[in-house]
């Protein structure tokens, strides 16, 4: 497969859109298109080039990615629904990869796959799977790097570190894989630069396999004068069935939503929670130590 120079990105300055834009560009292996909203007053450093466009209409983001190589999805939960359209576009364009926007738990795992909160995303992957099979030109990627570990922190689902009594998911023993966005970053750098070694699959990163325990533990000595308490104990089986119940009363928010999430991150290990074998090395991802961990949940606590 040829190297893969010019590059689309699609939702910059999100949360992760952000890292991974400066990952692209600090490279220095790739030239950098943003593709933003027209009604979008975000800017963004040079040298990336900006273009606009609907993202609802096939015709306007096939002009938008005219030349490009790649194209990578960063959008959020509410622009997940465009991303249909990005790959009609993305193919019409001539694309040869498309990285969409996935990010999270391990899909090719069948209970995570089934839960509603995935949805859109395994109808989107079948879209990639069909598209690649009618031109084999066209490619994909689908990033699998668990919970986000800097922004799960700061966000308090990994460990509400904010409440002197945490809450601990069916124990807070069971290790989860995590990874901070600047990883998740470097792991587009490095599909992106292996293009053959990652065509049409799936690929694993990780920083740093951790519980709830630990990340207690270290909170514990950030603040050892705080109180802290015993923490509250939930079943994440319990969540999973009240929020079926609730969505067969037609309820959809993010907070019937979640629960599915909590499920896959801190269940049972056929959920597939801490990913077994990563290509961190083919990437380029370095991981973290627990010292790391300590050092970003610090500067949250502390704020410094």
């Amino acid at each position: 497969m040829a190297a893969i120079k010019n590059v689309a990105l699609i939702g910059a300055s999100g949360s992760l859109g952000e890292p991974v834009l400066k990952a692209l560009m600090s490279s220095g292996r790739f030239n950098v298109t943003v593709v933003k909203r027209a009604s979008s007053a975000a800017t963004y450093p040079a040298p990336a080039r900006i273009t606009t466009a609907d993202l609802s209409s096939v015709d306007s983001v096939t002009a938008a990615l005219s030349g490009q190589d790649a194209v990578v999805s960063t959008v959020g939960t509410a622009g997940l629904s465009t991303q249909g359209t990005a790959v009609e576009a993305a193919v019409a364009a001539g694309v040869k990869r498309f990285i969409p926007s996935d990010f999270g738990c391990d899909l090719a795992n069948p209970k995570a796959s089934v839960l509603p909160v995935y949805r859109q995303k395994v109808e989107l992957h079948k879209q990639l799977r069909q598209a690649a099979a009618a031109k084999p030109d066209f490619t994909y990627t689908l990033v699998c790097n668990n919970a986000f570990l800097d922004w799960g922190l700061e966000k308090n689902i990994l460990l509400n570190w904010k409440e002197s009594k945490p809450k601990f998911f069916d124990g807070g023993s069971r290790e989860f894989s995590t990874t901070t966005l600047d990883s998740v970053g470097q792991a587009v750098v490095g599909v992106l630069s292996h293009p053959a070694e990652t065509q049409n699959r799936f690929v694993y990163v990780k920083d740093i396999d951790i519980t709830q325990e630990r990340l207690l533990n270290i909170a514990k000595r950030i603040d050892p004068e705080r109180k802290w308490e015993e923490p509250i104990h939930i079943s994440t089986a319990e969540l999973e069935q009240s929020s079926n119940e609730s969505l067969a009363k037609g309820e959809i928010s993010p907070q019937v939503m979640l629960p599915y999430i909590l499920r896959v991150l801190f269940g049972p290990p056929e959920y597939g929670g801490r990913f077994e074998k990563v290509d961190n090395e083919l990437l380029g991802v370095k991981g973290k130590t627990e010292a790391d961990v300590e050092g970003i949940l610090r500067a949250l606590m502390l704020g410094k």
